[in-house]
């Protein structure tokens, strides 16, 4: 038998209680071991929970109890979950988490510490919630060279950039829309910045390229500037507006970058709608291949941490052997420095002088027109491909242009 104990009751918890005891019979035939849930520690109160058997309020229940195998970490943050989750490993109990932020930031102590400690530290449920894909970059792809990693890794974002583009509302009305939903948090700051889905990027990139990735050094755009008008103008290129993350192996160095991008509707996560995440991952060996599946929720994601337990049940001391390399220097490529492609909003006073302005300044490019009123005082363009610096540099010299008023909003272009 496997004893169980979780850290934190709140929507992935319970979860993690739930599916336990609603699959127990399968679990047990997969694991080739009943797996119960012995403790679950939370400070708040559940008097009608149905685990209330097993909720306590003393942390050393669950650390001074030697028949507890695994622990679940679903606290999230980095201060007390990391604490926990030290103490758990050196007391020689192995931890599964889908704690984003702490993996992230810590995975490399924490990955050693467990390997000292001859415990496991997983987290498939990190990224893509349901989605497997940790465990398949580990292992089913573990043949190949991973070159690159091109995803939509935030239902959140997905949902409201659905609602913008298909429904026509504004971003407030679809992040009001997906809050009533349950889509997104009250303070909806770290999915519409794109926090979320930069730490999600970083350890996808640490396990591809098995060296540390930190997410503090990823370029990261978030969706709020984004407008309708900016839909119509990406269908007007026949492309569609997503937030991508996005991270290549150059050499010694990584390209990563997470931002709103207008992508070709022949690319394969222009369909990705709604709260659906997918992952395209191109390896040497096999291609590309992609992961799809709804990306965030209370079961989908206590699905990958009991997928965890399991494999920890079937192979004591799973995952040890992967350990991530910090290297002292920053091994991501300067946004600045890479090539860049954009199109490029700019309120204007006079049309024929403006696009002769922007033409000697940029060169050859690609006027963008829509049949509405917007363009009586507004352009719209395709830069050339060429070095970000250099692109937003000239950019910013169109401000000082008599023609052109202000520039109103850039937008990458992602053509991989």
């Amino acid at each position: 038998m496997i004893n169980v104990a979780i850290l934190g009751y709140g929507v992935v918890g319970s979860g993690v209680a739930e599916v336990i005891k609603r699959n127990s019979q399968s679990i047990k035939q997969r694991a080739g071991t009943e797996i119960r849930v012995k403790w679950i520690l939370d400070i708040r109160d559940f008097p009608d929970s149905p685990d209330k058997d097993v909720l306590t309020k003393n942390a050393d229940d669950v650390f001074n109890d030697s028949s507890v195998d695994v622990v679940v970490e679903t606290i999230g943050g980095t201060t007390i979950a990391a604490e926990f989750t030290k103490r758990v490993i050196l007391s020689g109990k192995s931890v599964v988490t889908s704690n984003k932020e702490l993996v992230a930031a810590q995975g490399p102590e924490l990955l050693q510490l467990a390997k000292e400690n001859g415990v496991s530290y997983l987290f498939e449920a990190s990224v893509g919630g349901g989605i497997p894909i940790i465990r398949p970059l580990n292992q089913c792809l573990a043949a190949n060279e991973i070159h690159g990693i091109t995803g939509i890794l935030n239902g959140t974002t997905n949902y409201i950039f659905t609602q913008m583009r298909k429904e026509g509302k504004s971003f407030e009305d679809a992040l009001k829309e997906a809050q009533q939903n349950g889509y997104a948090e009250k303070n909806p700051t770290s999915d519409v910045e794109g926090h979320d889905t930069c730490r999600k990027l970083a350890i996808l990139s640490s396990i591809a390229y098995n060296e540390f990735v930190d997410f503090q050094n990823i370029h990261t755009e978030g969706i709020t500037k984004i407008t309708t008008t900016d839909m119509k103008y990406a269908e007007a290129m026949n492309g569609v507006i997503k937030l991508i993350a996005i991270s290549r192996k150059l050499g010694d160095k990584i390209f990563a970058c997470v931002s709103p991008a207008i992508i070709s509707k022949e690319h394969p996560l222009a369909n990705v709608e709604d709260v659906f995440n997918a992952i395209v991952v191109k390896g040497d060996a096999i291609g590309d291949a992609m992961f799809y599946g709804r990306g965030a929720g209370k079961l989908p994601t206590a699905s990958a941490v009991v997928a965890d337990v399991i494999d920890i049940a079937k192979h004591p001391g799973f995952g040890t052997e992967s350990v991530w390399i910090r290297n002292e220097e920053n091994n991501v490529v300067p946004i600045e420095d890479s090539l860049a492609k954009f199109l490029v909003r700019v309120k204007i006073s006079n049309i024929s002088e403006a696009k002769k302005n922007i033409s000697s300044l940029l060169g050859p490019i690609e006027f963008i027109e829509l049949n509405s009123k917007i363009q009586d005082d507004e352009l719209a363009f395709i830069t050339p491909i060429a070095i970000e610096k250099e692109l937003n540099s000239k950019i910013q010299e169109l401000k000082g242009a008599s023609s052109v008023i202000e520039v109103v909003n850039i937008i990458r272009i992602e053509e991989e």
